[in-house]
């Protein structure tokens, strides 16, 4: 896992540039011995500031950032001059990438938009030169506004995947095969545990050259809402999807109790969840006949579109689709 190139979690130290100082300079010119205070402002310190990239899936360009410092302001000068401000940072992160602050977890935005530009940390205010501080009283003043110091914090960024459908069962219920099927991703697929690491995105074609997007979450465990097995480090990814599509394997003990269970995971995780649009489709159904899918249905939740599918054999994946499409645009 640590030499994927999908990172979902970075966290760093950000720091922006403090202001230039103002200026406290006086008019000097041949024949003007006297002139008055004419001191420049100072430049404003630089931002950090994130923007949206569509291009970009992962936070890995950002992996090894444990520092990003922006440029200070510069002083103001004579004449009334302005100091130049600081050079702004520019990082880009994927669509849904949310910054939070590292020590009280508050989450300050989201990036939800392809060239969406949002201030991560401000840079200090150029200090005003001695030119705004003339008075009728004082027309001399010697004295200029110091620019703000910059502010330094420790942001983590997580990214949660934006896609229409999040595939939601345990390890080995054929969340991947699934994918690879109906989609042109190339997930790894194993006959083991955990085979999925990292979530995968899939582009599903559809009728008249629509689409949606699919999401294969890795899979979850009894006690993934505390952290178990691979824990809160994924559940997050699901908050984002349009529809839960739920995959159970035909062969499972007990279809209803493998859906439940899978459903108390995500109330614990965020109660939210149980909002969305639920599609519950049993995996591995090849291995059914008609008389048995029917037998089968008495043990299926109540109130939940269901389908039986097989991702080998083809066998009712156009229906799938259709089922799917149909809950997005609901």
């Amino acid at each position: 896992m640590a030499d994927s190139n999908f990172i979902d979690y970075v966290k760093f130290c950000s720091r922006s540039g403090a202001g230039g100082a103002g200026s406290a300079h006086f008019r000097r010119e041949k024949h003007v011995p006297k002139g008055g205070p004419d001191g420049g402002d100072g430049g404003r310190g630089g931002h950090i500031i994130l923007r949206g990239n569509a291009q970009l899936w992962t936070l890995l360009h950002l992996k090894y950032k444990k520092h990003v410092i922006a440029q200070n302001g510069k002083g103001g000068e004579g004449g009334r001059r302005k100091g130049k401000d600081g050079e702004d940072i520019i990082l880009e992160v994927p669509l849904g990438t949310v910054a939070k602050d590292a020590e009280t977890k508050e989450v300050r935005f989201e990036i939800t938009e392809d060239g969406q530009e949002i201030i991560l940390t401000k840079g200090g205010m150029g200090g005003l030169g001695n030119d705004h501080f003339k008075t009728s009283t004082n027309q001399a003043p010697r004295y200029a506004q110091p620019g703000e110091e910059g502010i330094e914090e420790w942001i983590i960024l997580e990214l949660k995947l934006l896609a229409d459908v999040g595939l939601v069962g345990f390890p080995n219920a054929g969340k991947s095969t699934l994918l690879s099927s109906i989609s042109a991703a190339k997930p790894e697929i194993g006959d083991y545990p955990f085979t999925t690491l990292v979530p995968n995105l899939g582009v599903v074609s559809y009728r008249d050259d629509r689409s949606f997007v699919m999401a294969d979450i890795p899979g979850i465990i009894e006690g993934a809402a505390e952290g178990k097995g691979l824990g809160l480090r994924f559940l997050r990814h699901i908050e984002r999807n349009s529809i839960l599509l739920f995959l159970v394997p035909a062969d499972a003990d007990s279809i209803k109790e493998q859906y439940e269970i899978l459903l108390k995971e995500l109330k614990e995780y965020n109660p939210e969840l149980l909002d969305k649009n639920r599609i519950l489709a049993i995996s591995k159904a090849d291995m059914l006949d008609e008389e048995l899918m029917e037998e089968m249905k008495g043990d299926l939740p109540k109130g939940v579109p269901h389908i039986f599918i097989s991702s080998v054999s083809q066998y009712n994946l156009d229906k799938l689709k259709d089922l799917v499409y149909n809950a997005i645009i609901s």
